[in-house]
């Protein structure tokens, strides 16, 4: 019989388990049942936001997946209670060394957009909320995208309405250098916005707010190829919606933030395929 070639999911599954193996220890500590490997966590968790399912489901359907099972050494599944403990034991930290493994996977060319979009922090549907009356408070995300790769070069999550002329310095000082040029919409429109990257040796390309004829002056000579890159920004802000969805299935605040950085981490890893 004719050997099947390997599925966009099994290379997917490669990938993660390749990236985990150069981020972390085989095991949590010397005190572990070894039963399962850190790596193998990692990929199973990356493999539930990539599907966009539950522990229960993505667990039920590794039933059929061996090749799945064989290209991370899984020879007997774990529990669901056993993966939301990895999850909760996986410090944000080692998800961040992750990302940024993933991105050194990609052709990137230090053109970088700055954009903030809402995810839900619960997937109630819409029609219940409004017969209820309830309010669902949304997480604000703000991407660093490279324009060449649409890789995710950074990632910044808060449950505040924070305005994205407070969030943009700590993005920026954080990957100064893997950033060239920054490309950022009026939002971005501070001073201590431009000077900060000056500092750091990044060319700000920055829209101003129009309050007089001199700023819409400036704003044509911005209307450049380079600064129409940045709508790469919406691009991925929109394919992580549409493939990952747009809400988050986490209840705590910082599982959520956790879970939209694996997001994040499998859309790198998508790019790479």
């Amino acid at each position: 019989m004719q050997s099947l070639p390997k599925s966009r999911l099994l290379r997917f599954v490669e990938q993660a388990f390749h990236l985990a193996q150069r981020a972390v220890a085989r095991h949590s500590s010397k005190f572990s049942k070894r039963r399962y490997t850190l790596y193998q966590h990692i990929v199973l968790l990356c493999l539930k936001v990539q599907k966009n399912t539950t522990y229960r489901t993505l667990l039920d359907e590794l039933i059929e997946m061996p090749r799945i099972r064989r290209a991370i050494n899984l020879d007997e599944l774990p529990s669901p209670s056993t993966l939301c403990k990895a999850f909760n034991r996986l410090d944000m930290a080692i998800w961040r060394v992750l990302l940024n493994l993933s991105v050194t996977l990609l052709p990137t060319n230090g053109v970088v957009g700055i954009d903030a979009s809402g995810f839900d922090r619960s997937h109630a549907s819409k029609h219940y909320t409004k017969r209820t009356k309830l309010t669902i408070q949304q997480l604000k995300v703000t991407l660093l995208v490279d324009t060449r790769a649409n890789a995710i070069i950074d990632s910044h999550v808060t449950t505040t309405r924070k305005h994205d002329s407070q969030i943009a310095p700590s993005l920026i000082k954080r990957n100064a250098d893997e950033v060239s040029t920054l490309l950022g919409n009026k939002g971005y429109d501070d001073q201590k916005i431009r000077a900060l990257p000056r500092e750091k040796d990044v060319r700000p390309l920055i829209k101003h707010r129009e309050f007089s004829s001199l700023h819409k002056a400036w704003n044509v000579r911005l209307e450049t190829d380079l600064y129409g890159q940045r709508s790469q920004n919406e691009t991925v802000n929109s394919r992580l919606k549409r493939k990952y969805g747009a809400f988050v299935r986490s209840r705590h605040w910082w599982k959520q933030f956790r879970e939209l950085v694996i997001g994040c981490l499998a859309h790198n890893i998508d790019k790479t395929l």
